[in-house]
């Protein structure tokens, strides 16, 4: 069992990492953030939609941003930490004093991990958040009477019709794209608004100029009774816009986990695909681990390496690193989707290869 007990030195090149991957993250973060504001002004003009929406959803998305570049962020800062200390001889006294490489690395993964935790409570609270308001910020402001509650839930109003439905799916039929509702249900009020009938469908999709409906169920309220009847399919002639409730259906990467998780469920249990949501959500779960595995994997690099090698190896080889790692994992995620294995297994591979090869750099440097 391996015991930390935090030291002068370990506080001291804690401090070094953590401030050269906090410098990284903030120049990452805010070019990431003019380039999303100068991406979101080409929808200026659209409805009612501004430069100062376009701000506003922008900064909406900065905490999901943040989540989304840290792991770039830790390799390359912690690269630079460890090399300005290796240029400076410090890392060589340090390792005078006795420290082993070991040491030394366990003092920055748990520098990491605790900017990792932070940034895991940043994305299932303030990332998500943000992201719902960003998404429904933009629709309102193109297209008016449509918003989204959580849990992936969806309300729309089509003159005395209102709609709701609990999930939805872009699918192509014949080269054509075409929005599929699932769960949905129309609130129909009269006059004088008061509740006229309840319609449910299993589905909805939108045709040219209307909507299927499938499975239907009708419950229609009377002076002094309730009629129901059934429908294996209808047709709702309306003019509501397929592309105004998309653009409300929250995409998975940008959910947080609790969320994801129900959505797994209400598809496992409704016999539909959920094989999109969990590879989202058992990414999550992975997220810390490939952090500190993609960092530890980095850092035998700086011991003898960087110590004559300027901050333009530093930032290379961070670059490099970050980059391998995330084709890997892409790679090992597309073979999982295709071969319809166990996205823990898929998820796991990367963490374990980069792992390898840093016990192998490791016993490399040290013979």
């Amino acid at each position: 069992m391996i015991r930390f007990t935090p030291r002068i030195h370990d506080v001291y090149v804690g401090k070094i990492v953590l401030g050269t991957v906090l410098l990284v993250w903030a120049v990452l973060l805010g070019l990431d953030v003019t380039n999303g504001i100068s991406g979101q002004l080409r929808e200026v003009g659209r409805g009612n939609f501004t430069f100062v929406h376009a701000v506003a959803f922008v900064a909406y998305t900065i905490p999901r941003r943040a989540y989304t570049l840290f792991p770039t962020a830790a390799v390359i800062g912690a690269l630079m930490g460890l090399g300005q200390l290796a240029a400076s001889s410090e890392l060589t006294a340090l390792r005078a004093l006795g420290l082993s490489r070991r040491r030394l690395s366990l003092s920055v993964a748990v520098a990491l991990a605790i900017l990792t935790a932070g940034m895991v409570v940043v994305m299932e609270t303030a990332g998500a958040w943000g992201q719902t308001q960003a998404d429904n910020l933009k629709a309102n402001a193109k297209y008016g009477d449509v918003a989204r509650g959580r849990y992936a839930s969806l309300w729309a109003r089509e003159g005395d019709v209102f709609l709701n439905a609990a999930n939805g799916d872009q699918v192509v039929v014949n080269d054509q794209a075409q929005l599929v509702l699932q769960d949905v249900r129309l609130y129909k009020l009269d006059a004088e608004g008061r509740l006229a009938s309840i319609t449910h469908a299993a589905t909805a999709t939108h045709a040219t100029d209307s909507w299927i409906l499938k499975d239907v169920l009708r419950t229609t309220f009377g002076d002094r009774a309730v009629q129901q009847e059934k429908a294996p399919q209808e047709t709702w002639a309306s003019k509501l816009d397929p592309a105004a409730l998309a653009a409300t259906l929250g995409q998975p990467r940008y959910m947080s986990a609790a969320d994801l998780g129900r959505s797994i469920d209400y598809r496992q249990r409704n016999g539909l695909d959920a094989r999109d949501y969990e590879e989202i959500y058992w990414g999550r779960w992975f997220y810390p681990l490939n952090v500190l595995a993609l960092c530890l994997a980095a850092i035998p690099f700086a011991f003898g390496s960087l110590r004559s090698g300027g901050m333009g190896k530093r930032l290379f080889l961070g670059i490099m690193f970050a980059l391998a790692f995330w084709l890997l994992q892409l790679l090992f995620g597309r073979m999982g989707a295709a071969l319809r294995l166990d996205y823990r297994l898929a998820y796991t591979a990367t963490p374990i290869l980069m792992m390898v090869i840093s016990y192998w750099l490791f016993k490399r440097r040290s013979s």
